[in-house]
């Protein structure tokens, strides 16, 4: 009979408890945010999928000497590149990634000797369409972020 009392009492504290937290949460202010109207401030150290940094005229640093598609363990970069007339150094012809198999573990970033990759900030990709993620090209991206600008 004893232990009954002790139940009973056990459960009551604990039930009043549970209610002390929901009493302090109930008014508390929400933190929910409405995602068309308003959007979460990404961290710094968020990182996305690689895209190409421009120099001071708004083209590619990339040099299209495939470091960085030897590095990628997942081997989800291609590169092509040709040496056009006059010029000293190779430029990028095109750079296809595939998102879908990419690990975003920077390997490709840390290797570039130009520093012409690094990751985006775009955290809201979504696509009916795969085929949009496995042939991202990131020479047509930089041109459309240039005639953004």
């Amino acid at each position: 009979m004893n232990n009954i009392f002790k139940d009973v009492a056990g459960g009551f504290i604990s039930l009043m408890i549970g209610m002390g937290i929901t009493l302090k949460e109930f008014f508390r202010k929400p933190v929910t945010v409405h995602y068309p109207r308003e959007s979460l401030k990404m961290t710094p150290r968020y990182r996305s999928h690689i895209i190409f940094t421009p120099d001071e005229d708004g083209a590619s640093k990339c040099i299209a000497c495939n470091m960085c598609v030897n590095a990628c363990p997942s081997q989800c970069i291609y590169v092509e590149g040709e040496k056009k007339e006059g010029a000293r150094k190779k430029s990028v012809t095109k750079y296809e990634l595939n998102f879908t198999t990419c690990s975003l573990c920077g390997a490709c970033v840390e290797v570039c000797p130009t520093d012409a990759i690094d990751f985006s900030k775009r955290y809201n990709l979504a696509s009916p369409d795969k085929e949009r993620f496995r042939r991202m090209d990131l020479c047509k991206d930089l041109e459309e972020r240039n005639r953004k600008k």
